[in-house]
């Protein structure tokens, strides 16, 4: 889940272009000795999972299916995804598209198949309304994905840095302390007073605490630039300052080896974290086991960051065969196995009363069950905001204005300004 390259998608996604050409060589259907027609399907997927598992499962449940599964690295994946459909031909029969990228993909809904018609209706009411929702077109009669993962986010503090501050350290108690924006900042000077260390790690994760909670945030749905002096984003990169001013915010990058040694370390004490974080704070940070733990966030920061869908481009031969297996991957049994061995929170509600869910505990959490936290949370979303194409080019935009502010001390308003400008002239292009 690292952050994500831009990506070239441009507008030609959104051109009607002409018919596609079958791939007779990937997608040949011969007959066996007993007759049934043998399939293969193509399955473009990206990040750590464990479909490739699950495919091999599936293959001898339905003999006569083949799974060929592809993994690439995020941007590479959507990359080529993006190459074959703009060309017509080329494009796997399955694809997963990561849920920050969806909105990109969505202007090209002819070039995917509508899982309504393939029976998706029938499932409909295992997965979350909001990741469900967001799987559809603006008219709700077009489902471009089934719900795989996703990522609420939770509050991940240290116990060692919270305890010298004199705060509560049972994730209970921090919730119920930690109940809103400004009980965030309280806490966050406390710690800062304290023990001298700022309270969150990053610049961009204050200004993602009100960020990620948005309904509209750089864009509107109908794509026009949404920075006015009261909108959601000027509310997020105000606190982000604010937070910032009071000394709460470290100098750390996310995924810089810098930040990892801060993980392993405790040179900041809380961070504003999906579920699939946990997955590298395990494998990354063996000196801090047993010094985190992880409680709900403040509604007003009820977010989601990060998932995939997996949808079914509209060049396939065996649409039909295709959606079979996708509405098999991402059943709530196998949504549990994902978790176990991968981390891939899972979006079927019915998962979250599995007892292997529930008391599912952590060494690295000392010992919390931490997956009922991460299941309240995903529970607290209210819905995934519209991205939109240039959404990247716009949050870099964004957040180097921050940085100006907090590396070079910079005006604030001024930044914020100048970056409006520059993503007005991003929308222009």
């Amino acid at each position: 889940m690292k952050k994500l390259a831009v990506l070239g998608i441009t507008s030609l996604l959104a051109l009607s272009l002409a018919a596609c050409s079958g791939n007779d060589d990937e997608n040949s259907s011969d007959s066996n000795a007993s007759g049934d027609k043998e399939i293969t399907l193509d399955f473009w997927t990206f990040g750590a999972t464990n479909y490739e598992e699950l495919a091999k499962e599936y293959e001898k449940e339905n003999p006569n299916i083949k799974i060929k599964v592809k993994s690439s690295e995020t941007a590479d994946h959507h990359d080529a995804l993006f190459t074959s459909l703009s060309a017509g031909s080329g494009a796997p029969d399955i694809a997963m598209l990561e849920i920050d990228q969806f909105d990109r993909f969505k202007v090209a809904q002819d070039r995917f198949e509508n899982l309504y018609d393939l029976g998706a209706n029938d499932v409909k009411d295992q997965y979350l309304g909001w990741k469900w929702e967001s799987g559809e077109n603006a008219d709700g009669d077009f489902l471009f994905g089934l719900p795989t993962d996703i990522g609420p986010k939770a509050l991940y503090y240290r116990i060692d840095l919270f305890e010298q501050a004199g705060l509560p350290t049972e994730p209970e108690e921090v919730a119920a302390l930690i109940n809103s924006p400004k009980a965030f900042e309280e806490a966050g000077i406390q710690v800062k007073e304290k023990t001298g260390m700022p309270f969150v790690d990053s610049i961009e994760m204050a200004f993602r605490a009100y960020l990620d909670a948005a309904e509209t945030a750089y864009l509107t749905p109908d794509n026009e630039l949404n920075l006015g002096a009261d909108s959601e984003v000027k509310k997020a990169y105000d606190y982000a300052v604010h937070l910032n001013d009071l000394g709460l915010v470290g100098k750390y990058e996310m995924w810089s080896p810098e930040w990892a040694n801060a993980v392993n370390k405790g040179e900041f004490a809380a961070e504003l974290g999906a579920g699939w974080l946990k997955g590298w704070m395990e494998g990354n940070a063996p000196e801090a086991v047993g010094k985190w733990r992880v409680a709900t966030l403040p509604t007003e920061f009820a977010a989601n960051w990060g998932g995939s869908y997996i949808a079914i481009p509209s060049e396939t031969k065996n649409a039909q065969e295709a959606y079979d297996f996708i509405e098999w991957l991402v059943t709530p049994d196998n949504q549990l196995v994902s978790f176990q061995s991968h981390g891939l929170f899972p979006s079927a509600e019915s998962v979250y009363d599995m007892d292997a869910f529930k008391t599912n505990e952590d060494e690295f959490f000392g010992g919390q069950a931490s997956a009922p936290v991460f299941a309240e949370a995903a529970q607290d979303i209210a819905g995934i905001g519209y991205k939109g194409e240039k959404y990247f080019p716009i949050h870099n935009e964004i957040l180097n204005a921050l940085k100006n502010v907090q590396n070079n001390g910079a005006d604030p308003e001024k930044e914020w300004e100048e970056a409006v400008k520059r993503a007005e002239d991003l929308m222009k292009r």
